[in-house]
């Protein structure tokens, strides 16, 4: 049996805190956005345009202690060698010995996207043999199709059937759009993500599924015109990624932007109106999809 402990703490003691309470026995300690999945959730990496972003002004720790583990005085010791001047608030969760590979896999099953794409883990039996069925585990790099952000991606890319066409996934993640988008014809598709670990998950999934897709980090500057161009990151950086996404965009193209919360839609069209008008194109699960075409 294991312990998980839950507490929330400032930018500048996180990662004092998390070190302290690892030098202490923790078996992991993981910092997130507190805010994560609201309108302040502030995203990490540095788009082009932009310095990197500080470490959130609130973070929570999820920490994992062997259950024999004196809680208080661990996190108590811990939180004054991080310099803290009282202990945060916490939770504790009794953990019970699992089969986590089972469990892990028992939370992806087939997912259905429209009538002929489905997302197939590489240990499911392919629920229509005839559909687009795109092979694909969890991992490191976001994207399995779970999430209504990606889900909303894939919509798009169905109804705007990409055959003959170029397409560029900015943010690729996993790579589930980029290869969603060859598998259903693209002549083109280059996935562009600012994490290594990504497009190595991009070129890894783009092999299993017998497709071919460029592959670019975005430090590096994107050639030629798109005729879909679709981005799922967060709010953010999609604002501060308006110049560059429009500019890659050819006449008549069309733009879809996901990874973003409702309250934020109106902000996000405002940033993107010098080069083009986005609207609401679908929902789902307090998600939007936006959408626009160059003129």
């Amino acid at each position: 049996m294991w312990l998980s402990v839950v507490l929330a703490t400032d930018a500048g003691h996180a990662e004092a805190l998390s070190e302290a309470l690892l030098a202490r026995g923790a078996l992991c300690v993981s910092v997130e956005d507190a805010d994560a999945g609201t309108a302040r959730e502030v995203a990490q990496f540095a788009e082009p345009g932009a310095p990197a972003a500080a470490l959130w002004s609130m973070s929570r720790l999820d920490v994992l202690l062997d259950s024999g583990t004196d809680v208080g005085r661990t996190l108590t010791e811990a939180a004054t060698e991080a310099g803290l001047g009282t202990l945060p608030d916490y939770t504790v969760t009794e953990l019970e010995e699992q089969d986590w590979v089972r469990l892990a896999r028992d939370q992806f099953v087939p997912i259905r996207i429209g009538e002929r794409l489905w997302i197939v883990p590489s240990w499911a039996t392919p629920p229509d043999p005839r559909a687009v069925n795109i092979i694909l585990d969890p991992g490191l790099a976001f994207g399995t199709g779970s999430h209504a952000t990606t889900h909303l991606c894939l919509e798009w890319l169905l109804e705007h059937a990409p055959g003959a066409s170029a397409v560029l996934d900015y943010g690729c993640g996993s790579g589930i759009l980029a290869v969603a988008a060859a598998r259903l014809g693209a002549r083109r598709v280059l996935a562009v993500d600012i994490d290594d670990q990504a497009l190595r998950a991009a070129a890894g999934n783009a092999a299993r599924n017998e497709v071919s897709i460029e592959l670019a980090h975005s430090s590096r500057p994107i050639e030629g015109e798109f005729d879909l161009v679709v981005a799922n990151i967060l709010a953010r950086p999609l604002q501060l990624l308006a110049p560059l996404l429009c500019a890659r965009l050819a006449p008549g193209g069309r733009l879809a932007l996901s990874g973003v919360l409702e309250a934020q839609a109106g902000s996000l069209c405002e940033a993107y109106r010098p080069w083009l008008s986005l609207s609401v194109g679908a929902t789902r699960e307090g998600w939007v999809r936006l959408e626009g075409i160059r003129s």
